[in-house]
């Protein structure tokens, strides 16, 4: 492994973590619906659980109504059923070919809530950050002991690695804020 593959890796890693956290919140609710809300629930099909994505289309024709039409609707009822245990904060109605999912808005005391969690995603991610941070250092270091790195290489390598980790943790704040911000404004 040389100096570039250090780095090489480390913003691979960075990425990973920061589209982990985009998608955990693409599942959080805002004022608005969303298809991402449901993508990641699981339906019981045929003894496997697979998410609504796989088994149905997902559209939203009004700003606060979710409609999936499953492309079996022999499970219309599952689906409705792993919907009800979700903390959407709604009932869902089927007429036998569409299940209907309509948000009502979000009281205070959710957005407080939602708002928390998404923050505790947020601290999640930078803690991952560092661990890969601490990790890329012990990568250098081992460069180091090896003789494939100089000690200023060492040095300058470990200060990249630095800046690596807060260009990224700048990235959290800003998904972190405006996630919130959505929450907020309803």
């Amino acid at each position: 492994m040389s100096y570039q593959d250090v780095l090489r890796e480390g913003r691979g890693r960075f990425e990973k973590s920061i589209e982990h956290l985009h998608e955990a919140m693409r599942g959080i609710r805002t004022g608005r619906a969303s298809s991402a809300l449901v993508d990641n629930i699981r339906v019981d099909y045929y003894g496997t659980q697979t998410p609504i994505r796989q088994l149905a289309s997902v559209s939203i024709p009004e700003p606060r109504e979710i409609i999936i039409k499953p492309f079996d609707p022999s499970i219309i009822k599952e689906m409705s059923k792993a919907i009800m245990k979700t903390d959407l904060g709604c009932s869902p109605q089927n007429d036998g070919k569409i299940v209907r999912i309509s948000l009502p808005p979000l009281s205070g005391e959710q957005r407080e809530r939602y708002a928390t969690k998404i923050k505790s995603m947020a601290e999640e991610t930078r803690i991952a950050l560092r661990n890969t941070r601490r990790e890329l250092n012990k990568q250098s270091e081992g460069l180091k002991k090896s003789g494939d790195v100089t000690e200023d290489e060492d040095r300058k390598l470990h200060s990249e690695i630095q800046d690596l980790l807060k260009t990224y943790e700048a990235k959290v704040d800003e998904a972190l804020k405006k996630k919130v911000q959505e929450i907020t404004e309803g």
